[in-house]
């Protein structure tokens, strides 16, 4: 990741640059998150259905443009990465399959570059074996977290069914008591394991492990995974929205640091060509975190089955019209903070202190306000796609 460009960077730039200059490095100073680097490793047994899970934590079916070849042979035969359709920073990595006779954990991870990857995810269709408990030693051994994924979940509740004893609640617990005692034996590892359906992730332990998965990563690599992971549940949808949020305040104090520079008479001018780069850039963002854009609302309804124009016309925001300057400029004039931030940045930038002060926090409250205003209409109109889709109630 690039150096991290900070306010005073900013200033000094706007001090002894041209505008554009600024503008592009004020851009880049909030762009910077996004393009941090996410590299997990998903392993496990030839047949765990390790490529079906890498298809389903993107949103994607197995036989969708893009999406990871499965088979009922083994399909992966070397490491293979696949992106984030629009974070292509953020990767899967197929991996090749375990639990051959001759499986020695220490080697394995050394021909799969261990080093490469954040955090990896172990997948098992069928009893915790030996060669699960080795391969995650291995991992905690070299300092890297992992997290125990039972798959075909599916499968196996549809085939204890047949079973005149059968209790949907008692076979889950028995798989996962099975699973957390051979993760037990490993000194001092997480015994947590995540049952979960790669056909259906809205059932069992798929939201539980993205959570996880989200809480224990550092803060820049957590904002990158919640950015693209694929809004198909309604906790994703929440989980968007509150770590999005975070950022509001940032970019608002970085509009209110510019427009508190006391350069008199052109901070009207730059405040607010900083304040339409900063709402275009990042209201783009939240319109793709949420999936509301064309492709991916064609998507959702070919795997939904509902009609696109249906999904469509759910969404209700003005910013389904297109994300651009003049659309920003628009809302900033519909915002009553703006005549009176002109004015004040205009005026009251002549007078060194009181002025600085003065524009600085209008700057503050219209950027705040017009973000606030804009994710909450989104996120609302995300939640009622996935409403429509999941047919369910709140």
């Amino acid at each position: 990741m690039a150096d991290i460009i900070n306010l005073d960077d900013i200033k000094e730039s706007l001090a002894c640059e041209d505008l554009p200059s600024s503008i592009v490095k004020i851009k880049d100073y909030f762009a910077q998150q996004d393009r941090v680097e996410l590299n997990i490793g998903v392993t496990g047994e030839s047949g765990s259905g390790k490529s079906t899970f890498v298809n389903a934590f993107r949103g994607l079916g197995d036989d969708e443009e893009g999406s990871a070849k499965t088979g009922v042979v083994e399909t992966t035969t070397v490491p293979t990465s696949y992106s984030y359709p629009k974070y292509p920073n953020v990767k899967l990595w197929d991996l090749p399959g375990i639990g051959t006779p001759n499986f020695k954990a220490d080697e394995y991870l050394k021909k799969m570059k261990f080093e490469s990857y954040d955090f990896f995810i172990i997948i098992a269709s069928d009893r915790f074996r030996e060669y699960h408990a080795n391969l995650a030693a291995e991992i905690g051994k070299q300092n890297k977290k992992f997290y125990f994924v039972r798959s075909k979940i599916d499968a196996n509740i549809a085939a204890e069914q047949r079973k005149k004893t059968f209790n949907k609640e008692k076979t889950l617990d028995d798989i996962r008591k099975d699973c957390i005692a051979g993760l037990g034996k490993i000194e001092g590892k997480s015994s947590a394991v995540f049952l979960i359906s790669c056909f259906d992730i809205s059932l069992y332990d798929f939201n539980c492990l993205e959570e996880t998965m989200e809480k224990e990563l550092p803060q820049h690599k957590r904002h990158v995974l919640m950015l693209a992971l694929p809004n198909i549940t309604l906790e994703i949808n929440k989980r968007k929205k509150k770590e999005l949020q975070k950022n509001i305040w940032k970019l608002a104090l970085l509009s209110a640091s510019v427009a508190a520079i006391p350069i008199p008479l052109l901070n009207a001018a730059v405040s607010i060509s900083v304040d339409v780069g900063i709402l275009v850039t990042e209201l783009k963002k939240y319109y793709n975190a949420f999936g509301l854009d064309p492709d991916s609302l064609q998507k959702l309804s070919d795997r939904s089955r509902k009609p696109v124009d249906e999904l469509k016309a759910l969404v209700k925001s003005n910013l389904n019209k297109g994300i651009n300057k003049d659309m920003v400029i628009k809302l900033l004039t519909g915002s009553s903070f703006l005549a009176v931030q002109a004015a004040a940045e205009t005026w009251l930038g002549l007078i060194p202190f009181l002025g600085s002060l003065v524009s600085g926090s209008l700057s503050f409250a219209t950027v705040y306000y017009v973000l606030n205003q804009c994710l909450n209409e989104l996120a609302e109109d995300a939640h009622n796609v996935l409403m429509a889709v999941l047919k369910t109630e709140v």
